[in-house]
Parts: C-alpha cells; sequence; structure tokens
C-alpha cells in the first residue's frame, strides 16, 4: 500500500505569533480608619468600632476597576450578641475626576451585617472583608471611592454614612 504524500511547509510561510500573557493592572490605594461610636449604646463601657476602610482602583486600556479591603475592631463587651445591626454594608463607587462634584459612573454595594456581627471565637468582633471588584469604562482621571453604612440595631435612625478616602487617580 502505497504511503501518504506529505507536504512540506515553505519556510518562508508567517507562523502566528504565540498569544502573549496580559498583565494584571496595577492598583492604586488608599487608606483610612475611622472610630465609630455605637448609636445603639448608651451603657457605660467603650463602645466605638474602629474600621479601616483602603480604597483600591487600577485602569487597564479605558476599563477602570475598583474594591475596597475593610477591616473592623468590635467593642469587647458585645461577646456572642447576635444583633448588633439591622443593616451593614459598604458602597464602591468609581469616580470620574471633574470640575465641580465628581460624578459617580459605576457603584456597587457590599453586604457586611454577618460578617461584623459574627463573633471570632474568643467572642471579639474583629474581622476583614475584601469586596468583589468593579469596573466601569472611564476617562483620565478616575478613581476608586467606598462609604460604610451602619444602621444600628433599634436605634430609629436607618442607615448612617461613613466617607473614606478614595483611592489616587488611575
Amino acid at each position: 500500500m502505497p504511503l501518504p504524500s506529505v507536504q512540506a511547509v515553505p519556510s518562508n510561510r508567517a507562523v502566528p505569533a504565540a498569544t502573549v500573557a496580559t498583565a494584571a493592572p496595577t492598583y492604586k490605594s488608599s487608606s483610612a480608619t475611622k472610630s465609630i461610636d455605637d448609636a445603639s449604646y448608651s451603657g457605660p463601657w467603650p463602645d466605638n468600632w474602629d474600621v479601616t476602610v483602603q480604597v483600591c482602583a487600577a485602569r487597564s486600556g479605558s476599563t477602570v476597576y475598583a474594591y475596597a479591603d475593610v477591616r473592623w475592631r468590635g467593642p469587647t463587651f458585645y461577646g456572642t450578641a447576635s444583633t448588633i445591626f439591622d443593616g451593614a454594608k459598604v458602597r464602591v463607587q468609581i469616580m470620574q475626576s471633574r470640575e465641580g462634584t465628581d460624578p459617580v459612573v459605576a457603584e456597587q454595594d457590599f453586604q457586611l451585617k454577618d460578617q461584623m456581627e459574627t463573633p471570632t471565637s474568643s467572642g471579639d468582633h474583629t474581622g476583614h472583608y475584601r469586596t468583589g471588584t468593579i469596573r466601569h469604562s472611564a476617562g483620565s482621571g478616575a478613581y476608586g471611592n467606598a462609604t460604610l453604612y451602619l444602621d444600628w440595631h433599634k436605634d430609629g435612625h436607618g442607615y448612617r454614612g461613613y466617607d473614606y478616602t478614595g483611592s489616587p487617580t488611575v
């Protein structure tokens, strides 16, 4: 039985270039800490929560990415109390820097109530949460921003907002 013929590939024929892996965008971040009073408690024990929010943003072409990293340390007197908040969330935004008020071009809320109320094995309310990443097409000078919203259990005031320092522009 005859062998199939094999064609030689000319040496001057173009070979497709290998796909080059795209590097992950480099994030620029800022961080701030606030001491926040528990509005639902007026007893003798220290009741402030120390909450640090790091806001990070990066750009890849015209797409801007942003996320927040939230760390907290609550008072020790809560112990295993099950309800401290009626709600807790962090809002991550992508802002477009302009003259005057900077408009929000994208935003998303991330719920924190369950994480902040869950004590550690020693009964402390200490924790950490990194939000998902939001993205949006934005012009030059965009940046990430975050606001923490806390609704203290049965204080009757609803959510109170705590603004944190936005990321550097990307």
